[in-house]
């Protein structure tokens, strides 16, 4: 394991353990056990550390994204944006404490900006994906992918959100029932 990884495993760590706001790069360093000048070899700053740590070690939602743009007109698009419902929940369960702490600082925000690699994101390259599949005629000409885009995605942050605040003993739908059903409820808009 090289240094790079014990950094981003120790900040996830610190992050889980500690919030966004309490983790800092001191505590990191002392986790992974170097230098916190060894963070800043690797990271030019706690923000870029923070944006590592989404893109690789939380739920693959950016992977997936995109490999999903090479997958267009291969499989089927119910399957693929069920599969994308399932990342991109898991994705923001974890993701949405990082959010809050970006949200509320504005050197993270700014920081997340110069890197384009805000929330806005996902909604984006999901919606190359389905103006992909709309092109080969998978997807009803006239619908707007970047509205379907934001309806399944702005669901998934939604259930994401709502999870941790519901009763221990709530009915909680299954995430393969939820991605199936949010799926079948788009796809009766967007489908020709």
């Amino acid at each position: 394991m090289t240094i790079r990884d014990q950094i981003l495993d120790a900040a996830l760590k610190v992050l889980r353990e500690r919030g966004p706001a309490r983790a800092t790069t001191k505590e990191i360093a002392r986790v992974a056990g170097c230098s916190e000048g060894s963070l800043y070899n690797h990271f030019e700053n706690k923000e870029s550390l923070f944006v590592a740590v989404i893109m690789e070690r939380l739920p693959p939602f950016v992977a997936l994204l995109k490999s999903l743009l090479e997958r267009a007109g291969e499989g089927s698009v119910r399957d693929h944006l069920e599969e994308v419902a399932r990342t991109a929940v898991a994705f923001y369960i974890e993701a949405m404490p990082l959010a809050a702490a970006a949200l509320a600082a504005p050197d993270m925000r700014e920081s997340l900006r110069r890197q384009n690699a805000g929330p806005h994101r996902g909604n984006e390259m999901l919606a190359i994906y389905l103006r992909l599949e709309q092109r080969l005629g998978r997807i009803h000409r006239n619908i707007s992918p970047d509205a379907a885009a934001a309806l399944l995605l702005g669901a998934c942050q939604q259930r994401a959100l709502q999870l941790p605040f519901l009763a221990e003993d709530a009915v909680i739908v299954p995430a393969d029932r939820f991605a199936a059903d949010l799926v079948a409820a788009l796809m009766q808009g967007i489908t020709p």
